[in-house]
This record gives C-alpha cells, sequence and structure tokens, in this order.
C-alpha cells in the first residue's frame, strides 16, 4: 500500500478506536473509566489502549484477524476492544454463561487467533482450546483472581501486562476501512447453532452517535456500566457513546440491589441501565430510603416490559427520567426509543424510530402496510449488520424485499409510535387463532400485581394444537395458585387469550442479559398435555 492511501484513509476513516483518540484530545485530564479501586483518565486509558494495539502488532496480529475476549466488566475488556479496532482486528466478544459447546463453536467460527482471558474464568476453558487448533494465543487479564490462584493463571499464557509492556504509547496508524467489521457479536441459537453478527465500523460509530444524540448523553454523565459488555446493548448503545462525548464510565460486575443503589450514591452516577426486575428488586429494597438516588438524570431498560405500576413506583423512588431501548444485535442494536414524555400516554409501547434508522410494517409478500395494520418490523439504516459470518443463506433471507428482517411482528397507531407484539416464532397458533404471548404476560402483570415475572408459551395440544400456557414466578413472600392466577387471566383477557394451564415456577432459564429463554421452557413442558 502507497503511502497515500494509507494518510487518505487516517484522514477520512470512521473508526470507533478513533473515537477515543478524539476523546483524549478534548478530555486527557477527564475520568474516563472506574473499575472498583482503579481509575483512569482520557489520556491514560488512549495510551494503554495504544500500547495493546502496537503490542498485537508486534505479535503478528493483522486487519481482520479475530481476537475473542473472555471477561466479566473491566477496565481490560475495554481497553482489548478499542485496541482491536485502532488495528482492524475483530473482536469476539463471549457471553459467560456459554456452556462449552457454545465457546467451543464460536472459536472455531470466528477462526480466532486468540484469546484474552480473565484469569478466574481461564480453567473453563481447559476443553475448549484443544478443539481450537487456529487458536494460537491465550492473553491473560487479572480478573478477579488474587494470590496464587492469579499466578498459576498468569503461567499458562501471555499476561496482558507482559504483552504492553515496553511498547509505545503513540497513535497507531493502520489502515482500516469504514465497512471492515469491528465485532463478530453471536446471537443465542434457538434450534440452531449461533449466528455471527458482522457489525462494521461505520455501522457501530454511527449507532454510537445516534444513542449519543437520542439519550443526551454529555460529558457531565456518570454512566454506570452493569449489563455485561459482551452484549451489544451495553457495549454500543451505552458504552461507546459515552466515551465518544467524553462522559465517565462506572464498571460493575453484575447487579445486586443494596450494591448498585450503594454505587449510584458514592459515585454520583447520573445514568443506570438495566432490566425491569432489577428495578423492581431496588425499589423493593430496604436500602432505597436511605440513599442519595439525586445525581440520576435517566434510567434507561428493555428486554422486556415494566408494568404500569412498577413504572409509578419507580418514578418516585428514583426521582429522575425512564426510557425504554428497542432494537436487535443486527442494527447495533437501538432501532427505537420510547422517550420519557411517552411513558404514561403510550404505555405498553417501544416508542418512535430514533435518528438514521427507517422503520416499515411488511407482509409475508413484501408490501409495506398503513398504519394500524400488523405485520413484520422492518429495517433500513447504515447501523445494519454487513451480514451473518459465513452463513449466505440466512444473511439473503434477512435482507428479502430490500429490508432488513427482524423477525418481530409490531404495528403503528396513528401517532406513528410502534407497538411490539411478539417475535414471529413466540406466537400462538391456538385453536384457528393467533395469540401473541406478549399480550398475555403484559395482561397477566397488570391484572395480578404478586407476579414477578410471566413466560407465556404454546405447547403442544391434541385438540388446540398449541395451546396458551402460563409459568408464572411470584414475587419474593408472595404465594399465588394457579387458580388465582386463571382468575386474573378471566378478567384482563378473552376467553381464547387465556392459559389453558399455568405453572408456578421458582425461577426461568435466562439468557447473560436476563431474557427469558422460552425455547428452552417449550423443551421442559413439551409433554406437559400429554394424555389431555
Amino acid at each position: 500500500m502507497d503511502e497515500f492511501t494509507l494518510h487518505r484513509n487516517l484522514i477520512q476513516r470512521v473508526n470507533i478506536g478513533d473515537s477515543l483518540t478524539r476523546a483524549a484530545a478534548r478530555y486527557p485530564r477527564k475520568e474516563a473509566i472506574v473499575d472498583g479501586d482503579r481509575r483512569m483518565t482520557y489520556r491514560e486509558f488512549d495510551d494503554a489502549v495504544n500500547r495493546i494495539a502496537h503490542a498485537l502488532i508486534a505479535r503478528g496480529y493483522v486487519r481482520h484477524d479475530a481476537l475473542a475476549i473472555l471477561s466479566g466488566n473491566s477496565l481490560e475488556f475495554l481497553q482489548v476492544y478499542y485496541a482491536c479496532a485502532k488495528i482492524g482486528v475483530v473482536a469476539v466478544p463471549l457471553s459467560l454463561v456459554w456452556r462449552e459447546k457454545e465457546t467451543s463453536y464460536v472459536l472455531q467460527h470466528s477462526r480466532a487467533k486468540g484469546i484474552v482471558v480473565e484469569a478466574q474464568l481461564l480453567n473453563g476453558l481447559d476443553g475448549v482450546l484443544p478443539q481450537c487448533p487456529e487458536l494460537v494465543d491465550v492473553f491473560i487479564a487479572p480478573g478477579t483472581a488474587s494470590g496464587d490462584d492469579l499466578a498459576t493463571a498468569e503461567s499458562r499464557g501471555v499476561t496482558l501486562r507482559d504483552l504492553a509492556e515496553g511498547q509505545s504509547s503513540s497513535a497507531v496508524e493502520v489502515y482500516v476501512e469504514d465497512r471492515d467489521p469491528l465485532s463478530y457479536m453471536y446471537t443465542s441459537g434457538t434450534t440452531s447453532a449461533p449466528k455471527g453478527v458482522v457489525s462494521s465500523h461505520l455501522a457501530l460509530y454511527m449507532g454510537s452517535l445516534t444513542a449519543a444524540i437520542e439519550m443526551q448523553f454529555t460529558t457531565n454523565d456518570r454512566m454506570c456500566t452493569m449489563m455485561p459488555l459482551f452484549h451489544i446493548a451495553q457495549l454500543n448503545a451505552f458504552s461507546t457513546p459515552n466515551v465518544m462525548v467524553g462522559a465517565t464510565l462506572v464498571l460493575k460486575r453484575g447487579f445486586d440491589a443494596p450494591g448498585l443503589l450503594e454505587l449510584i450514591e458514592k459515585e454520583r452516577i447520573t445514568f443506570v441501565f438495566g432490566l425491569p426486575a432489577m428495578y423492581r428488586e431496588m425499589i423493593d429494597h430496604a436500602d432505597i430510603k436511605t440513599r442519595d438516588m439525586s445525581s440520576l438524570r435517566r434510567c434507561g431498560y428493555a428486554m422486556a416490559p415494566l408494568p404500569k405500576a412498577d413504572f409509578l413506583r419507580a418514578m418516585d423512588a428514583f426521582g429522575c427520567e425512564f426510557s425504554l431501548g428497542f432494537g436487535q444485535t443486527e442494527m447495533v442494536p437501538m432501532t427505537t426509543l420510547f422517550h420519557p414524555e411517552q411513558q404514561l400516554s403510550h404505555h405498553g409501547s417501544v416508542g418512535t424510530q430514533i435518528v438514521n434508522v427507517q422503520l416499515e410494517i411488511m407482509d409475508d409478500s413484501g408490501n409495506i402496510l398503513p398504519w394500524g395494520q400488523s405485520g413484520e418490523i422492518v429495517y433500513r439504516g447504515p447501523h445494519a449488520l454487513e451480514e451473518y459470518l459465513r452463513n449466505d443463506e440466512a444473511t439473503r433471507e434477512a435482507m428479502t424485499h430490500g429490508w432488513f428482517h427482524s423477525g418481530d411482528l409490531g404495528h403503528f397507531d396513528e401517532g406513528g409510535v410502534l407497538w411490539f407484539e411478539d417475535r414471529k416464532k413466540d406466537v400462538i397458533k391456538t385453536g384457528g387463532e393467533n395469540v401473541a404471548s406478549l399480550e398475555v404476560e403484559k395482561a397477566l402483570l397488570e391484572a395480578e400485581p404478586r407476579i414477578q415475572s410471566v413466560a407465556v408459551i404454546g405447547l403442544p395440544h391434541a385438540k388446540w394444537i398449541e395451546a396458551v400456557t402460563a409459568l408464572v414466578i411470584p414475587h419474593i413472600g408472595q404465594t399465588l395458585t394457579p387458580e388465582e392466577v386463571d382468575v386474573a387471566a378471566q378478567s384482563a383477557l378473552p376467553k381464547f387469550k387465556c392459559p389453558k394451564s399455568v405453572v408456578i415456577m421458582s425461577e426461568f432459564p435466562r439468557t447473560a442479559t436476563g431474557k427469558i429463554q422460552k425455547n428452552i421452557l417449550r423443551e421442559m413442558f413439551a409433554d406437559h398435555y400429554e394424555g389431555a
């Protein structure tokens, strides 16, 4: 490559790594990352990233190589992610809840050349690494290990500390194209292997800017980074946008109500992103009455609706705005935002489309439907995925008719507000009628306040083909019978939408981000109506 081509690329390109470089130039002494007792300014953060980037180049990593990351929320996760961006290496975040089978599959399918793994997680790879002959490097991050455990783990690979030792903190100048992949994010497989979503620098840069605009992030924000960074929502809807504007990321490893309430007060958190169940647990915790929440300006949530009664309690307890983000990994990830001012007037909707995303409702023949009619939610915009990695059939199917097909069903109301109805695969076909599982779930949560969580699924039935079935978890300390849930359902739903059976449970199988795994529930209860 000639020098001019490189220079033009460095001047014009769209690269997530450059967004950190620019933030460090604007706010060199501003606090960028808080990770427990460790604190880094933007200049220190960028310097550390550059040292890792130079070290990876010296190790032989080149544009389009893949580097896996197996880590909780940590300073090292972010340093490696931004280092990959600066040199055109593809980051492959791995879920901490995957079993050996999924981890092995993703490492092989992504053709990862190396892996960065936290010390306490290394033993979990003992059965995986021998299955991945193309993976040649194991880089050890300290994680939560200490003492002999840390020393033992570090003896089995190259530590990130040693890797970066002696490397320059100068800017890294490597040719990277806008449409080059920055990440392979693997969606959870239900009936097949996980699909690798290929997202480009352009998509993630534009998506991050859009999130910053829509959620009004500023350099004064202090974002609690609690949801897993290996999931695109926390990483690219909240973390990379906040870095772009020079805000502070306060890292937390997972959720616990008293710990989060303490962190909000101690670190003067302005923005929290969590799940509805987390907010419910916090407002029920005794510490909510004694902790200072005055720094909060907004709480974001996703994955599930926040029942109106819980929303009103949360508004009162936290004293700030709430907004819901809706989207999917393939759109990096946000496509609509349920704004604070819509929370009461359009409760239950998922808001309006965001900047840079075009959204329509389409029927099965590819026709765009008018407002008021239900169909599949489809998207266009620069945020969209490049492809599913090494899966041309799935890519072509998802991009039929010139739109990205979400697999979600919904409709616009007369004001252009989007109402999500269900995943296509979760619609229950019962007795000749289609029943949206989400509609039944919302109705039960509103009608019976003792329900903490509910999953409605269709199960095989000789008469109904699929029988509407409600799996219910009561609030802690509450008792609830199937008969009481049935009474609530009949008070809120037409008869054909009411569950044919109610099962009281203590927990649900969930993904790392808290999403209920309905495919596993369907397998668990596949014989529930046998002989009925």
